[in-house]
């Protein structure tokens, strides 16, 4: 009867973990970046089926908040799953999506330690902008003393 209890217990853990990962994948796709950034993070422990799930968002048609949310759980991944990771956020630097490139161009940088430049198209910026001067002030007593009329 041992076996057949084992059986049971395995295939409840299983249904379990499956569950855990349908709900983990639907908080991802949340609009509100907080729920999914927290999904992400938790699937990122989640070894293969978190890095799948998050290949899966982060390379497929999806919006940018959940795209960004899954580039962190990629980042957030540990030991053997994080040289994996990196693999997957390389490959979404060749995709065609614009959101997908930014999001691993990030993820990467943050990686490896350096800060990441703010995007743009190129507008602004402290070059292209004039720079405001102060205004020089002048002596006023000297300037009173000169304006004043001699025969006063």
């Amino acid at each position: 009867m041992e076996p057949e209890e084992k059986k049971s217990s395995v295939r409840e853990t299983d249904e379990a973990s499956i569950e855990l990962l349908k709900q983990l994948t639907k908080k991802l796709c949340s609009n509100d970046i907080s729920i999914a950034r927290l999904a992400a993070f938790n699937l990122s422990w989640m070894q293969e089926d978190g890095l799948a799930i998050l290949t899966k968002i982060l390379l497929g048609d999806f919006p940018r908040t959940t795209k960004k949310a899954a580039a962190y759980g990629l980042r957030s991944m540990k030991g053997r799953m994080k040289k994996m990771a990196t693999e997957v956020l390389e490959q979404g630097l060749k995709n065609r999506d614009r959101t997908t490139k930014a999001a691993c161009i990030k993820a990467l940088a943050l990686m490896k330690g350096q800060v990441p430049q703010k995007g743009g198209s190129g507008k602004g910026g402290s070059s292209s902008k004039p720079r405001i001067q102060g205004i020089k002030k002048t002596d006023k007593s000297n300037t009173e003393r000169n304006s004043k009329p001699a025969g006063k």
